[in-house]
């Protein structure tokens, strides 16, 4: 099911980049890109207009490989143990993060810097989601001069480190594998759930 829905996503893709970068076409052949488009409309891929509809489209055809877990790791994205949730607020989870700090500082749709999967209920993982992160520029928290957009929108943060060493940075969730009720751009998805005993154990005080 999941490469059959990567394959249907890869394909909406294409056709929504051919639709914006091809001359003027006759109103029956836009009509077919749009409803070619409109496979991925649920997700955020047949939403808005221009630049961001394009680069969006990149995002699906650069992830919709990995869809199978193996080939993620292979490109270098390095799986967590633990599955993330929220813990202040209850908002939902991120799933199980994975990095590649080779795209830290990316802001190429082709290049998110971490991946996020959930449990598939079979002993395997499923995508759901995938983040950039730029650093902050002067690693105050109380500046904002240089953030940066993708897609229209804005990145979240200055935000502090989430582990020893990670620099103050601003970061820019996208939830197009798996539909997301708080938003496209939210930074937890409360249908993304993390199951008993994955979670990173309560530091004892």
């Amino acid at each position: 099911m999941a490469r059959r829905l990567a394959l249907a996503l890869t394909a909406a893709a294409s056709l929504t980049l051919a639709a914006l970068t091809a001359p003027p076409a006759s109103s029956t052949a836009a009509s077919s890109t749009a409803a070619g488009a409109g496979i991925g409309a649920g997700f955020g891929i047949g939403t808005g207009t221009g630049r961001a509809l394009a680069d969006r489209a990149i995002v699906y055809a650069a992830t919709a490989p990995y869809q199978v877990h193996g080939k993620a790791v292979a490109a270098g994205y390095v799986p967590d143990t633990y599955c993330v949730y929220d813990r202040v607020g209850g908002t939902g989870a991120l799933g199980y993060p994975h990095f590649n700090h080779a795209y830290d500082n990316s802001v190429d749709p082709a290049k998110p810097a971490a991946l996020y999967y959930e449990d598939d209920g079979r002993g395997g993982k499923r995508l759901v989601g995938v983040q950039w992160l730029v650093y902050d520029r002067d690693q105050k928290l109380t500046t904002d001069d240089d953030r940066p957009t993708m897609f229209g929108t804005a990145f979240k943060g200055p935000k502090p480190g989430n582990f020893p060493g990670q620099p103050v940075h601003y970061a820019l969730h996208l939830w197009l594998w798996k539909k997301n009720p708080s938003g496209l751009y939210a930074t937890f998805n409360p249908a993304v759930r993390c199951l008993p005993g994955t979670t990173r154990p309560t530091p004892q005080t």
